[in-house]
């Protein structure tokens, strides 16, 4: 039985991808040495960080004077970095959801922090919008999708101070403005490879200014100059990285990312609004198109053990909501398939029929 993969992260790569990385795995360059086991300095594993490198500017069309780095840690390091880096005396946190608050959360080791906006109090099923950003703020941090809920922003904000933003979820889904940003950082694990990855995007002239003195692995300079290898990197998860890039620019690029991302969460949004089983979690107008969430109506929420159980048998895989939240998650990141979209949706369609 064919297998759709809809888990929210470690999530769903192109098949290519991972024929790639496993021929590497076994063999890489003809070395007669595994990916997994050559030294990242040897001469030929450099020209893949180069490529992976010089991918994430042409796709992002990342502007001069912005450099582009890959760390271990995941995003939840970030949290902490971002700030050791350019917290100065205060910054300001949009709290959207779980990991925008984590991410405040450590801000607040390095110093003042302000709650900008909230959606905390509506359980973050809707993006907060229409708030003023105080002008005296080192930087404003954002999430721009929020897999557990459900909510995204596909939008680059202004804003009258410096913006970073975790993207870790949507990044290369849309279009992105990287000048109005000062970093942008992205657990690969959804959208770009496997997990054990961070790609971090940071405007080079904001670099130093922070009024500590900072663990040498913590400051982004360090790795910037180093181009990522100070210390060894995620071999094989830059070398899949490297890949799906690749793919993603064979396909079309981000613009033709963000076409099929509209197509498989409208067709999907369609089918939850129209199946009387269920209901969308999330304010319309705020709703991702990365993670759908959804759950079963009132009247039918004895089913929803029953609706998991048929779905899984057939085949559809990760569709359980996360464990905060309850209910139903369907990611749909830059891999799925319409083919995958529409087997879920028949899937809904079929069990309405039995009830």
């Amino acid at each position: 039985m064919k297998k759709y993969n809809f888990n929210a992260g470690p999530s769903m790569l192109p098949r290519e991808v991972i024929e790639n990385t496993a021929k590497q795995i076994l063999d890489f360059n003809g070395s007669g040495l595994s990916l997994m086991e050559i030294s990242h300095r040897a001469k030929d594993f450099q020209p893949v960080v180069d490529e992976a490198e010089a991918l994430v500017k042409e796709l992002l069309n990342v502007p001069e004077g912005y450099s582009v780095i890959f760390l271990g840690g995941g995003a939840s390091l970030q949290f902490m970095q971002i700030p050791a880096n350019f917290l100065i005396k205060k910054a300001g946190y949009v709290n959207s959801g779980t990991w925008a608050k984590k991410a405040m959360k450590e801000a607040k080791l390095f110093g003042e922090v302000v709650e900008v906006a909230s959606s905390a109090d509506d359980n973050y099923t809707h993006l907060p919008h229409n708030y003023e950003i105080p002008a005296d703020l080192d930087y404003l941090h954002i999430c721009t999708n929020n897999t557990i809920f459900g909510t995204e922003l596909r939008e680059d904000i202004d804003a009258p101070v410096r913006l970073i933003a975790d993207m870790s979820s949507d990044i290369l889904s849309r279009p992105v403005d990287v000048s109005k940003y000062d970093a942008i950082y992205a657990g690969a694990q959804k959208n770009m490879s496997m997990a054990g990855v961070t790609v971090i995007i940071v405007k080079d002239d904001v670099l130093g200014k922070a009024p500590r003195e900072l663990p040498t692995m913590l400051d982004y300079r360090t790795h910037v100059e180093k181009g990522s290898m100070f210390n060894t990197p995620p071999v094989v998860p830059i070398y899949t990285l490297m890949e799906t890039l690749r793919w993603v620019k064979a396909q079309g690029g981000v613009k033709e990312m963000d076409r099929r991302a509209h197509e498989r969460a409208e067709a999907l949004y369609a089918e939850i609004d129209r199946n009387k089983l269920f209901r969308g979690t999330v304010a319309r107008e705020d709703r991702s198109l990365m993670n759908i969430c959804f759950v079963m109506n009132d009247e039918f929420k004895d089913l929803e053990k029953s609706f998991l159980d048929f779905a899984t048998e057939r085949g559809m895989v990760g569709i359980k909501g996360h464990r905060s939240v309850g209910g139903f998650r369907a990611s749909c990141y830059n891999a799925m398939t319409m083919e995958g979209v529409n087997a879920l949706i028949q899937t809904m369609k079929d069990f309405e029929a039995q009830h």
